[in-house]
């Protein structure tokens, strides 16, 4: 695990799990040991949320994928069933019982459960198997750590780190008290416990007011762009569904790809130029997970942002997922918690080479129906496979800066408007007299207004996007 994991157990150095920590600590360049534990509640729909809920045994295998992208290394996995959790244990004491003997066995570095546990569960696992006890959303914190490369990353990462670490301080109480010295201060004074909380509460207010200045940053950036009538396009998807690849392929850009989960966390944004002469920024955003953790959906709303202002959604789906709907149910619930579940989305099935024609036209079939998207397409980003024909449909459900037909007219020094005419719109008509050149053209908005002063009217409705118009002779 990277060095910004968050330690819990190093508020009680002298107890059974962080002697067992000590014994077991690892050399600084080996990976750090773990074996899994998971629950599996009878008569429960699953994991997840909705029709297509992940089961006890897919999560944990999802949790063993995180945990390797953490640079762990999985001892091994158990599965626990019960007919509600344990609140003292979550998995029962015997379940207890037979981690801590196994644990003696293989000695991992620490147990790591597919649940988010509550701090009186963490702190009794601890003592129960003599380990160090992570759970889901330490795994996460601890990933983002690991690939935010930003100061703005740094600081969302960060503020997450501490309220999840705030409510979880324990272990000095009072035998670590400073006295005080002098009338009126004698007694116990402030436990270094409280100390603790009280530094934390102080950074996390810093890092807040640190992350309304990126907010507001933010805010001044979008409003500049919808003053200049430039869409934003925001990528969404599951993470490791291939939306950073899907992103460069687009872009032309040179953004991290990664098979490991959460491979990018920082948003990039880059123009991208549609059929229509429209231009647009195209976001690549974080990827989402089951279970966010709430900390990082907060401490990472800046960024989110992005996405909940986008004009339109690609949302991007690894079409060989075996728990695909799942995931795209998860990211829309998300979305939805986000403000955007009614924005323009086109669903984007990738990783279409991973599968035969048959497969591929089955699952294109089967996606068809998802009722948030306005049209289906089926690429791969790796091999470029139906790349050339997003552009086109993002044009024609893109809802910002629409294209309208439009007729100017330019004097013979105005030949540098006539030329950006021609650079950003397509040319219907042309007629040149001896006065200048009139012109009928579709155009984005953006550009209409800018050529304002030249504007002799609208002509009649514009095509759909895509239609070549006639060739003519820019002169």
């Amino acid at each position: 695990m990277s060095s910004c994991a968050i330690d819990l157990t190093a508020h009680n150095p002298n107890g059974a799990a962080g002697k067992q920590r000590a014994a077991n600590a690892p050399p600084q360049d080996a990976p750090e040991k773990c074996i899994l534990v998971g629950l599996r509640v009878r008569n429960d729909g699953g994991a997840g949320n909705g029709l297509h809920a992940y089961t006890a045994e897919e999560s944990l295998n999802e949790l063993e994928e995180l945990a390797r992208g953490a640079g762990a290394e999985v001892l091994g996995k158990t599965l626990q069933s019960r007919n509600a959790p344990d609140p003292v244990t979550l998995i029962g004491a015997g379940k207890v019982r037979e981690i801590k003997h196994w644990a003696a066995e293989c000695n991992p570095d620490f147990v790591l459960f597919d649940r988010n546990l509550s701090p009186s569960q963490q702190r009794n696992l601890a003592r129960g198997t003599e380990c160090r006890v992570l759970d889901r959303t330490q795994l996460i914190l601890d990933i983002f750590a690991r690939h935010a490369h930003t100061s703005e990353g740094r600081l969302q990462v960060e503020l997450a780190q501490l309220n999840y670490m705030l409510p979880r301080l324990a272990g000095r109480g009072a035998a670590m008290s400073r006295l005080g010295a002098g009338i009126g201060t004698r007694g116990p004074g402030e436990t270094q416990l409280e100390t603790d909380r009280r530094r934390i509460r102080s950074r996390i207010d810093k890092l807040e007011a640190s992350l309304e200045k990126v907010r507001a940053t933010r805010k001044l950036q979008r409003d500049r762009r919808t003053a200049a009538m430039v869409g934003a396009v925001a990528l969404a998807g599951y993470t490791n569904a291939g939306k950073s690849t899907l992103f460069n392929a687009l872009a032309g850009a040179n953004v991290l790809t990664n098979k490991k989960m959460f491979a990018t966390l920082d948003p990039t944004i880059r123009r991208l130029s549609l059929p229509s002469n429209r231009e647009v920024l195209l976001c690549d955003t974080v990827g989402f997970i089951r279970n966010l953790p709430t900390t990082l959906v907060k401490a990472f709303r800046a960024t989110l942002e992005e996405v909940s202002e986008a004009a339109m959604i690609l949302h991007v789906v690894d079409i060989a997922a075996p728990q695909r709907r799942g995931r795209m149910e998860e990211v829309e619930r998300l979305l939805a918690a986000l403000g955007s579940s009614g924005k323009p989305q086109l669903l984007v099935l990738n990783k279409c080479d991973l599968l035969t024609p048959d497969e591929r036209a089955a699952a294109c079939a089967a996606e068809r129906s998802f009722a948030a998207a306005v049209k289906v397409l089926c690429v791969s980003a790796k091999t470029k496979e139906g790349i050339a024909e997003l552009p086109a449909v993002i044009d024609e459900f893109l809802p910002d800066d629409r294209v309208v037909r439009s007729r100017f007219r330019f004097p013979f020094e105005d030949g540098g408007k006539l030329a950006f005419l021609y650079e950003r719109g397509q040319v219907i008509e042309r007629r040149d007299d001896e006065a200048g050149v009139e012109v009928l053209a579709d155009v984005p908005e953006s550009v209409e207004r800018m050529l304002s002063a030249h504007r002799r009217g609208r002509g009649a409705a514009a095509p759909p996007s895509g239609s070549s118009p006639p060739a003519h002779d820019s002169r």
